[in-house]
């Protein structure tokens, strides 16, 4: 049932794969729902989250490409735990 930050980054792409359970994935205007086996790019300047918007355990793998992959690149828009 957890929501990570709204980001963008600078200098990566991302590319979410579903492992297991439901991701609900905001890329810019766009809400999608991603079931295990489904995958999402995020390309690099794009507005996005990632909630578990299920009770099912939410696993994921994140492969990041770019000229630089430090996480001092995460830009956050909006955030439930105070960082942004």
């Amino acid at each position: 049932g957890a929501t990570l930050s709204l980001q963008m980054h600078h200098h990566r792409a991302e590319h979410w794969i579903v492992v297991s359970g439901t991701a609900a994935v905001t890329c810019d205007e766009n809400v999608f729902l991603l079931t295990e086996n489904q995958s999402i790019y995020l390309p690099l300047g794009s507005v996005h989250r990632l909630a578990n918007p299920g009770k099912i355990l939410l696993e994921l793998i994140e492969v990041q490409t770019g000229s630089y992959l430090g996480e001092d690149d995460i830009i956050r828009i909006d955030d439930e735990f105070g960082r942004a």
